[in-house]
């Protein structure tokens, strides 16, 4: 089991840190998602092609590395197709498409994933799927398909004829959501539909480490700065006791996702329960963290003009995006057999 990261992957964090903090500071994330910057993400460091194979054009890493990169645009609350266009190039890298993986590595498409089943007649597709993550930025729905009595992945242009996308009102401002129709869409098939449901957990799950991380720095700066009755306000009892809990949880996180990420890559049978303990725990933490930082903030952590509810929605959409905690407890349960 490896818990820390090598040297490679913390080059890795560090070039994506100090390229968002450039790229995309905050003021920054507060309009949106800009294609320009999603296009330089990809051509300066190829996120998108981490764990897309050699032969395709990625640089052939494992969902260790991606977890590396999500922690940090999580952390950066990134706006735009990211997380989408990682869930998809995880199921394509298990159905592989040579055309849509390179373009996907080389940044020229972004993609979504939905987890609902299209129905499939022949070459088109058809169905409504209420829900999907990026709807509006990615050029290409990756999904699985039902055909008679088989379940397959198939890949439809979301600007092509048969398709109808209608942005939805969420609650996370930095990321997009859209109800996407299709009503014979020209599908291809990319081959049988895999079963990705565990690694896109602990995708998830990395990003809100880095939503955790950010939050608790945030605060922790801010008890240094802030001076209340003549006092620091991190000099207060109170305050000290939630910081540490908030840093307790996020150290706990740190070494699920990293456990996770671990086992993904080279323990298969140990991932489904690291899949389901990571958004069990995770997911719940990462909201609680990112409260805890509004509500340390006082009245101004409330006003629109402040970054601390940026971040609570982005744990809140989070938190709920594959599932409520919940879900993934009850399933930890019965892997365990409680």
């Amino acid at each position: 089991m490896k818990l820390v990261l090598d040297e490679e992957q913390r080059q890795l964090r560090e070039a994506v840190r100090a390229f968002l903090r450039v790229a995309s500071p905050l003021p920054k994330v507060r309009q949106g998602y800009d294609p320009q910057v999603y296009a330089r993400l990809n051509g300066e460091l190829g996120l998108s092609g981490l764990i897309v194979p050699e032969e395709y054009g990625g640089a052939g890493a494992g969902l260790a590395e991606l977890a590396v990169a999500l922690e940090e645009t999580g952390a950066a609350l990134l706006p735009g197709p990211f997380l989408a266009t990682a869930f998809a190039a995880i199921a394509l890298t298990r159905a592989p498409d040579k055309e849509l993986l390179a373009a996907v590595a080389e940044g020229r498409t972004t993609a979504t994933l939905a987890q609902a089943p299209l129905d499939l007649d022949g070459p088109v597709a058809s169905g409504t799927l209420a829900q999907v993550l990026s709807g509006m930025e990615a050029d290409v729905l990756v999904a699985p398909a039902r055909s008679g009595d088989a379940e397959l992945l198939v890949a439809v242009e979301l600007a092509g004829p048969g398709v109808t996308r209608t942005p939805l009102e969420t609650l996370d401002p930095t990321r997009g959501q859209a109800r996407v129709v299709l009503a014979g869409a020209p599908a291809r098939v990319l081959g049988p539909a895999p079963e990705v449901g565990d690694r896109l957990c602990v995708a998830l799950a990395a990003e809100q480490l880095g939503v955790m991380r950010a939050a608790l720095d945030a605060i922790v700066a801010y008890a240094k700065i802030r001076v209340t009755f003549g006092r620091f306000i991190g000099s207060y009892q109170g305050v000290k006791h939630k910081l540490a809990d908030m840093h307790c949880k996020l150290e706990q996180a740190e070494s699920i996702v990293r456990y996770a990420a671990w086992a993904a890559d080279e323990s298969p049978d140990e991932l489904p329960g690291a899949a389901a303990l990571a958004q069990a725990y995770v997911g719940r933490a990462c909201f609680e963290v990112a409260r805890d930082h509004l509500l340390l903030h006082g009245g101004i952590g409330f006003t629109w003009e402040h970054d601390a509810h940026l971040f609570y929605k982005r744990a809140k959409a989070d938190e709920v995006l594959l599932g409520p905690p919940r879900i993934h407890r009850t399933r930890l349960a019965e892997l365990l057999e409680l």
